[in-house]
């Protein structure tokens, strides 16, 4: 594992280079995992031509966890990646986010188009808003995780699931620090959304995955698509948000995208 230095503030950001061939691609993932995930999902194997970087978020995994919010401002996410950038020497890149890690991508996307050859959002959306991981997750889910940290936060959702999680996500949720969580959900619902301006003036390819049965994502990708025409919209059937991303539709069309986009 290597570290770079945001050096806005000073926050030490968790990084892996997999692989020495082929065009570079970046993983950032969603909230509240790491970037294991990329491995449990797949994506190491089926990018296997490519070199691939993956990080931990602030407050995520390995890298730093802040306790205050406005360490969590989308300035710092964005930072951060360009900071792994710059420290593995990587001028530019095929960028793929989920969940937070496609918002954070909306975002670099829109301000370091110099640095990024494409952009795939899968179960993303330009922003947040208000209330949204009370939609995502359960009502009170901030307050809950204040109150009763990661374990308290678990029991709650999967009380409210009605079934437990799989192991390997109560495994990455249990890992991370509830006070630094919390403090980035805060931050999160605050942050400014990419406007319909900025996506429209994105001049790389772009393609946008999102689930049927992930109905705030889907939308946010069908207005996406709205905005950029020429982006690719990929629908996964029966998929919901945390299916998506692991969905062999979803990573089939990644790795068809990269294939083709690397192909002129």
């Amino acid at each position: 594992m290597d570290y770079a230095t945001n050096p806005d503030d000073g926050t030490r950001v968790a990084y892996r280079v997999s692989g020495d061939s082929g065009s570079c691609v970046v993983l950032l993932h969603g909230t509240a995992l790491s970037q294991a995930t990329w491995r449990g999902y797949g994506y190491l194997r089926e990018l296997a031509g490519h070199t691939v970087v993956t990080l931990d978020f602030r407050g995520h995994g390995r890298s730093d966890k802040p306790h205050t919010a406005d360490a969590y401002a989308m300035a710092r996410f964005t930072g951060d990646v360009i900071a792994v950038l710059d420290a593995a020497g990587i001028e530019s890149a095929h960028l793929v986010g989920y969940s937070l890690g496609a918002r954070v991508g909306f975002s670099l996307a829109a301000q370091h188009p110099s640095r990024f050859s494409s952009f795939t959002s899968i179960a993303g959306a330009p922003g947040t808003g208000s209330g949204v991981f009370d939609r995502v997750f359960f009502p009170e889910a901030i307050g809950t995780l204040e109150a009763g940290g990661m374990a308290g936060f678990v029991a709650a959702w999967e009380e409210r699931m009605g079934h437990p999680l799989d192991p390997g996500t109560r495994a990455a949720f249990l890992t991370n620090d509830g006070l630094a969580l919390a403090a980035y959900m805060r931050e999160a619902e605050r942050v400014p959304r990419v406007t319909d301006a900025e996506i429209a003036a994105l001049s790389m390819p772009v393609a946008l995955i999102a689930g049927t049965r992930d109905p705030e994502r889907m939308r946010a990708a069908e207005h996406v698509h709205g905005a950029l025409p020429t982006s690719r919209l990929t629908v996964v059937e029966g998929a919901g948000h945390a299916d998506t991303p692991r969905h062999p539709e979803t990573v089939r069309a990644v790795r068809e995208f990269l294939a083709e986009v690397d192909a002129g």
